[in-house]
């Protein structure tokens, strides 16, 4: 019996395969090295049991009337109007029928992607009140910003998705806003993309939107095209406006992310595993709500990790017990065969400094081991959320490249052609001639684009240029040789219409209905 790895294809096709690989969007990650475990088969049994004792004997408040009906037709035990105990019986019936994969339908269909099992994406940050940006000056974003971070995501091999407002647009009137930002998502992008949740009626316009583009409610009946994401108030609060948007989307069949927002110490205990025990009741009574909605609906275990610093009370990036939760958290949804989301190159300094960097391959090491997949605020997060850099958003998307090329694992496709160059070289010879190193060197080890290995010499010759000043100087070059992917007419000026129509019927001024 051979240990030989058949070769596939030829060298001339590997070398296609290579250049379409380099020139696109990576496809799908299908992760194929071992995940970090930490926790025993026992440990899962007592963290799922914990939760279960939580949503049976503490309970989860849903503030929402409609919420508290659809509970009710369910058999949920009602307390005190809107506190929601869940027996475990009813929790794991209901989850089960969440599905196991789901299959992300972008405008390209050659960038569609696929998410659960060992399937990943990486999608960029969003929510930043601020920008840091192409000169690195801080300030307030406009809408052309954050067109610029959506072509950014769209040339950016890494990233699969434009998400939705990387930057929040302070240009546009708030009620307005989901409309421009999700047209803006749609149009300088053909990946996929995010629908903004900040109300049911500003998720209703998203997923009207999504009819447009893809075609009509038929096809949205039938296939996943946009995630929204739906935050908990921890501690086992979910709200009404949160549960409002999570209904639009389920209820024409596109997931949600159901995200306790974890502030660990603050809003959970101060101790890891039960943290997890509490975050994990909290994202199962979501789920479960999205099958009392619509059986069968797909949905996303999500959640958003930080630690609170306990002398000051700011929000940690970066730190030990957050990789932890990752890695729990992760064996966790594996145990209830559900998809599931994490945050990625989170940091909280000021600058793109190296507290920057150290905090954001900490996590980004962290969230490859734990096996996440929808591997959000993947570029740009700094200054806990309150601004997107320019510089890091590309720098991040270069370590997400790395990362992906690490965790796709050894490649065999090449083993018994490249030994045959150890017989050609011989003892004391070199490679770098050899016909093998000239076919597979673009390959063979990944060489970012963004960091420096020359010599000093060299370094001093180029004019000692640093990290932040290359990945800005890249990003003005991407951005002035931008081309916006094809949109059928017909298709734009039906979304620019509803645009009008809609921002017709909204008061710029009310802005009540629109705020999380």
């Amino acid at each position: 019996m051979s240990d030989k790895v058949p070769r596939r294809g030829g060298r001339a096709a590997r070398r296609k395969a290579r250049e379409n690989h380099r020139e696109g969007m990576l496809p799908t990650l299908k992760r194929n090295l071992p995940l970090v475990e930490p926790l025993s088969e026992e440990q899962i049994e007592r963290i799922d049991n914990a939760s279960m004792d939580i949503l049976e004997n503490v309970g989860v408040v849903f503030r929402d009337p409609q919420a508290i009906e659809d509970w009710k037709s369910v058999g949920a035990d009602i307390r005190d109007e809107d506190r929601v105990h869940l027996d475990r019986g009813l929790v794991r019936e209901l989850i089960k029928t969440i599905p196991a994969d789901i299959t992300l339908q972008a405008r390209d269909p050659g960038k569609t992607v696929d998410l659960g099992g060992p399937n990943s994406i990486f999608v960029p940050m969003t929510g930043a009140p601020y920008l840091r940006d192409l000169d690195d000056v801080r300030r307030a974003p406009t809408l052309a910003d954050l067109a610029d971070f959506h072509k950014l995501s769209h040339m950016l091999p890494s990233m699969h998705s434009s998400a939705h407002h990387i930057v929040e647009p302070m240009d546009h009137a708030i009620s307005h806003r989901h409309l421009r930002i999700t047209y803006s998502s749609m149009f300088h992008s053909d990946k996929t993309f995010m629908g903004m949740t900040t109300s049911p009626k500003n998720a209703e316009d998203v997923l009207d939107m999504c009819a447009i583009l893809f075609g009509g409610d038929d096809y949205l009946e039938n296939h996943c095209v946009v995630t929204g994401n739906c935050n908990g108030n921890s501690p086992l609060v979910w709200d009404e406006v949160m549960l409002g948007a999570m209904r639009a989307f389920n209820r024409r069949n596109q997931p949600v992310l159901c995200s306790p927002f974890v502030l660990g110490g603050a809003n959970t205990p101060a101790s890891t595993a039960p943290a997890v025990a509490q975050l994990n009741a909290e994202a199962l009574s979501a789920l479960a709500y999205t099958q009392v909605i619509r059986k069968g609906c797909p949905a996303i275990y999500g959640h958003y990790l930080s630690t609170v610093n306990m002398s000051s009370g700011a929000p940690m990036a970066g730190t030990p017990e957050i990789s932890l939760m990752n890695f729990m958290i992760g064996q966790m949804a594996r145990h209830y065969n559900i998809p599931w989301r994490t945050s990625n190159t989170l940091g909280g300094a000021k600058t793109f400094d190296a507290q920057a960097g150290y905090e954001s391959a900490s996590t980004l090491m962290a969230v490859m081991m734990s096996g996440a997949n929808y591997i959000w605020h993947s570029a740009g997060w700094n200054e806990a959320g309150m601004h997107c850099s320019i510089a890091k958003f590309l720098v991040d998307a270069e370590q997400c490249a790395m990362a992906y090329r690490m965790t796709e694992g050894v490649r065999w496709d090449d083993f018994d052609e490249a030994l045959e160059s150890v017989a050609d070289i011989g003892p004391g010879g070199h490679y770098l001639g050899h016909a093998h190193t000239l076919a597979n060197f673009e390959r063979a080890f990944f060489m970012p684009k963004l960091f420096d290995n020359n010599s000093i010499e060299q370094w001093v010759a180029d004019g000692s240029t640093e990290i932040n000043e290359r990945s800005l100087t890249q990003a003005r070059k991407m951005l002035n040789e931008y081309e916006a992917p094809a949109m059928e007419p017909a298709i734009n000026e039906a979304l620019l219409a509803y645009i009008a129509q809609r921002e017709q019927e909204i008061p710029a001024a009310d802005a009540l209905n629109n705020s999380h």
